[in-house]
């Protein structure tokens, strides 16, 4: 049987460990990406060809001339798998496997992954539980809501891979004023209560319909007060075998049960109510995590989310067997921040517990570090976050409104 042909989408430049990992496989390997990331160092090694796309001025394809190209594409060159590298690439992949009909997750099931109000529908029919929310499609819904729910609330665009175009308001009044400014947008916008909280991640591969591999964390400081009070960013790996630990995988596996997930690798985010401790469901995504969380994860568990992607998607395409590589259970942490210097000299930072250290992105620095103790991990992020503050961190005003 001759090996699979997959076409990779990435209107980001991410992503060259999955090719890395498609091509170690013997698989045939495209790529396709926006044209302004034709200068990107990407895994050209990896690749049998690259093909582009003019991107709009806010990075938008224009899907019925895509297809058309694949279309042209696919009369000499054989595509059998259509792999989507990025959260904004899933409804990308999901409209050409339709159109194609190429197997692998449709636009229904992709929604799941990508439209926070299906997540929390979806989770809601299946018993996961979620933070009270209201879609803003009908204003009489939205009174009710403002009548029954506690405040604060906070309101969220429905398509977003980020804390981008969040809002907390506490009160109808300056909800129903921030839904003006929305205009015509309001559809894709949801309503949800604010339930303050420690934040966790779970970073997991799957086949099968089933959890195969999961790593639980927990952000040190949220994405939100991230992009909306200039933090620093920090995630740390939770206790192994802890209370917390097993919970976040059960649930975890829950969700991923009730969205339909066959087969790829997702980044699932909870909330840990202080007053109650119990977890809420956020929201999740069909991709590995982005600000470098899957080097974190990596020097963790010895093995890359990315990589393994690849393989188990191969194995998928061939009717091969997908086979996890020995793992490993060390604690690791990460730091990452905006700063003031265009290249920050680092050097000051010298334990031996450093794994990682982020290299070639201007105005950033990015730490990660690995022991066997938790504790040594969240001691070191602790001083760095103080140290990073006095001596490089900047910080950005998040924008006001995503691209939607």
């Amino acid at each position: 049987m001759s090996k699979p042909s997959f076409l990779c989408i990435a209107s980001y430049f991410k992503g060259n460990e999955f090719l890395r990992g498609l091509k170690s496989t013997g698989a045939t390997v495209y790529l396709v990406t926006s044209k302004k990331h034709d200068d990107k160092p990407w895994a050209l090694d990896a690749l049998d060809d690259i093909f582009y796309v003019q991107e709009d001025a806010e990075n938008n394809w224009n899907m019925e001339d895509t297809a058309a190209g694949l279309a042209w594409l696919m009369r000499k060159k054989k595509i059998d798998r259509i792999v989507a590298l990025d959260d904004f690439d899933v409804e990308k992949g999901a409209y050409l496997r339709e159109h194609f009909r190429i197997p692998g997750m449709g636009q229904t099931t992709a929604r799941h992954f990508r439209d926070k109000l299906a997540m929390r529908i979806e989770a809601r029919d299946a018993g996961i539980r979620i933070p009270a929310f209201s879609d803003l499609f009908h204003d009489d819904d939205i009174t009710q809501f403002t009548k029954t729910v506690p405040t604060p609330w906070i309101v969220k665009p429905r398509g977003q891979a980020s804390a981008t175009g969040m809002k907390k308001v506490n009160s109808a009044e300056e909800l129903w004023a921030h839904l003006q400014t929305l205009g015509g947008d309001r559809h894709n916008y949801l309503v949800e209560q604010f339930k303050p909280g420690d934040v966790y991640h779970v970073d997991a591969l799957s086949e099968g319909g089933k959890v195969i591999f999961a790593r639980a964390s927990q952000y040190l400081a949220t994405p939100f007060d991230v992009a909306h009070g200039g933090g620093i960013f920090r995630s740390a790996i939770v206790t192994f075998d802890s209370a917390d630990e097993k919970k976040l995988l059960k649930l975890t596996a829950e969700v991923m049960t009730a969205f339909g997930m066959q087969y790829s690798a997702s980044h699932t985010e909870f909330i840990k109510n202080r007053e109650t401790s119990e977890f809420y469901f956020l929201e999740t995504s069909c991709r590995v995590g982005g600000a470098h969380l899957a080097e974190m994860v990596e020097h963790s568990a010895g093995i890359n989310l990315w990589y393994e992607w690849a393989r188990i998607e191969e194995s998928i395409a061939s009717g091969g067997k997908y086979k996890m590589p020995k793992l490993r259970n060390d604690y690791t942490g990460i730091l990452v921040s905006l700063t003031r210097q265009q290249w920050p000299d680092i050097s000051q930072f010298k334990d031996p517990e450093i794994a990682w250290r982020m290299t070639g992105n201007e105005y950033h620095l990015g730490l990660i570090v690995q022991s066997t103790k938790r504790t040594r991990v969240l001691e070191l992020l602790d001083d760095y976050a103080l140290r990073v503050q006095r001596d490089y961190h900047a910080s950005a005003p998040a924008p006001k409104k995503p691209n939607l």
